[in-house]
């Protein structure tokens, strides 16, 4: 079985990154089958627009540690579990905020969930270009209220939900992981 990783990060004010949630999926069906979450100290002590969430994980799940030394046991958990992939919603945020992981390939889910040809549930009034892009509201609340149907749906901003919110929208959007691979960041 082929296993992939979804990513996500909140950030300080300045910029830094105080928390990193971490999927592991299978690759075939995207279903979840180990998870990491870390929060950064002393990052998230500046505190930022989400710090209000931070803790909402169950605390037997909340790794409080430094940047270093959970970048260093992840990339072992990783490497464990043959990851060399990682997807991230909006990837190139999450990507440019954890250089340590340059070494992964890195994919990006918007490139395949704002696209009318991958997403079916983009209804026909939606304003596209003519790439077939959305030309607003493909951020995760809005494309997942539209695969899910749920309306209430609202994105939490943890680190970890949301990696698992992105996740689930890889299995909503029913594609191949061949075309999230077309995607590289």
């Amino acid at each position: 079985m082929t296993k992939i990783a979804v990513v996500d990060t909140e950030t300080t004010w300045g910029d830094e990154v105080m928390s990193l949630g971490i999927v592991i999926a299978d690759a075939k069906d995207y279903k979840p089958l180990d998870r990491r979450y870390y929060v950064f100290d002393p990052e998230y002590r500046a505190g930022g627009i989400f710090s209000n969430v931070l803790f909402r994980m169950p605390k037997t799940e909340t790794h409080i540690t430094t940047r270093e030394a959970a970048l260093k046991e992840t990339d072992a958990w990783l490497a464990a579990a043959g990851v060399e992939k990682i997807f991230a919603y909006n990837g190139s945020f999450d990507k440019a905020h954890l250089p340590e992981w340059n070494g992964y390939e890195w994919y990006d889910i918007m490139r395949i969930a704002a696209y009318k040809q991958y997403n079916h549930s983009i209804p026909v009034s939606a304003e596209c270009c003519k790439t077939g892009k959305l030309k607003r509201n493909y951020g995760v609340e809005p494309i997942t209220r539209m695969l899910s149907g749920n309306s209430a749906y609202c994105e939490m901003h943890n680190a970890l939900q949301d990696a698992l919110d992105e996740l689930n929208i890889m299995r909503m959007l029913k594609q191949e992981i061949s075309v999230y691979e077309t995607a590289g960041i």
